[in-house]
């Protein structure tokens, strides 16, 4: 008698009609969550929680996970898990029309749209990790515009290197009415910073280290959302990040980021402005002459002329030279040209100020123009 009462709490019941494109959109938000290559099954299948009039999806891979919903008629409320990247590619082939999805037998799941009529194997529910919850305290409002055009500015210098555990994520410093963000890879560093913003409940300072991954599915998300202000909050383990009706958590980072004041040059006196589209130009054409494994090209500013060039044995030479208003002493550095062309993509064009002190220096290059952000990057330079 036992197995059957059993089997019959293991069957569940959950059934549900959907909108073909609503689904679609929400198992699009979340396949950079979840796990293609886990050596823990459940990490490959979606949550789905039927209640009310709402279907709630939830990925995850322990480090980070993703919470969405969408609107749906719900015959019977339930749960059952759907394995993630099957779903999605199956999904996307459906005709337009609304897609019936009722739980079975043995954690089967049957999928109507139309004349199509599939059956996925699920795994049980209970094997799913749990999910920590919003905090109801300490959450912090930041405009999504600005979270957006932060990330733009700063993820791209973040450290992939696993090693460097600490810088595999970007620093976020909220206080009273300003917010900075900061990432660097050890070779590069990029800062910015915008004052004027009211962010109540924060005092003194507030430093958040922000995962990698974290962060380049906080830029999905709000690149895909029309809301206006992400809600931030913390606990000791974990951040979180709601954006509408879309739950971003990511572990925390552990660990102390470097001291970033200490590297931020404060007398490049060497200084000119050239236009970003032509410098960007310039350096990959010349790069397409540098040594495949440095990247490095070498810059050089003397009176009225800023002369780009590369060379190695295999490929051969070149040389490009922008008009430059400058009439100081001539300097010559070498930079990684991916580095270069990195920055001058993330401001979007305009004109760049590059300063200077000398060969063994790190350069300076921002935005010549003032904009709401103070936006700097500080690139080491190479020996050539």
């Amino acid at each position: 008698m036992a197995v059957e009462v059993a089997s019959a709490a293991a069957t569940g019941t959950m059934e549900i009609t959907v909108s073909k494109g609503e689904l679609l959109r929400e198992l699009t938000a979340t396949q950079g969550v979840v796990e293609r290559k886990t050596t823990i099954p459940i990490l490959s299948n979606y949550l789905f929680e039927a209640v009310g009039d709402k279907l709630s999806l939830t990925a995850t891979d322990l480090d980070l996970s993703l919470r969405t919903s969408c609107g749906a008629k719900v015959k019977k409320e339930g749960s059952c898990t759907i394995p993630a990247r099957k779903l999605y590619d199956y999904v996307r082939l459906l005709p337009d029309a609304e897609i019936t999805i009722k739980m079975l037998e043995n954690h089967w799941v049957s999928i109507r749209c139309g004349r199509s009529n599939t059956k996925m194997v699920g795994m049980a529910k209970s094997n799913f990790p749990a999910l920590p919850v919003f905090p109801t305290a300490g959450v912090i409002k930041i405009p999504a515009a600005v979270l957006r055009a932060m990330i733009a500015k700063t993820g791209f210098a973040i450290s992939s290197e696993e090693s460097r555990y600490t810088l595999n994520g970007a620093l976020m410093v909220l206080k009273a009415e300003s917010i900075t963000m900061v990432a660097t890879d050890g070779h590069r560093l990029a800062h910015v910073e915008r004052a004027g913003e009211k962010f109540d409940g924060v005092s003194g300072e507030m430093k958040t280290l922000i995962p990698k991954k974290a962060m380049d599915e906080l830029k999905i998300l709000l690149d895909s959302t029309d809301a206006e202000v992400v809600e931030f909050a913390k606990d000791e383990a974990t951040l979180f990040f709601r954006i509408g009706s879309r739950l971003l958590t990511s572990r925390q980072l552990t660990g102390q980021f470097p001291n970033y004041d200490a590297v931020l040059p404060k007398d490049n006196n060497k200084s000119v402005s050239v236009q970003g589209a032509e410098l960007g130009a310039a350096i990959s054409r010349v790069a397409q002459f540098a040594d495949e494994r440095s990247r490095a090209v070498r810059m050089k500013m003397e009176k009225g002329e800023l002369k780009l060039s590369a060379s190695s044995t295999e490929t051969g030479e070149s040389e490009d030279t922008l008009e430059i208003k400058y009439d100081g002493d001539s300097v010559s550095i070498g930079f990684n040209a991916q580095y270069l062309i990195d920055f001058i993509k993330a401001i979007g064009g305009g004109e760049v100020l590059i300063e200077l002190k000398d060969a063994q220096s790190a350069g300076q290059l921002r935005p010549a123009l003032s904009e709401d952000y103070k936006y700097r990057y500080i690139v080491m330079p190479m020996r050539i």
